[in-house]
């Protein structure tokens, strides 16, 4: 009995910090080396040109 319910505890846990921290990747600042911008399309830093 021990065991499933340490079993069920190591399968809910994950999906409970996942839920709790779901919708936040937007809100996220991305900070970029000088002479590089951030490419949201992309997702990576990119050279500034011009």
């Amino acid at each position: 009995m021990t065991r499933l319910l340490l079993a069920a505890a190591l399968l809910v846990l994950p999906l409970s910090a996942r839920a709790a921290c779901s919708g936040h990747s937007d809100q996220q600042a991305m900070t970029c080396a000088q002479g590089t911008t951030w490419d949201r399309e992309s997702a990576t830093c990119v050279p500034v040109t011009g």
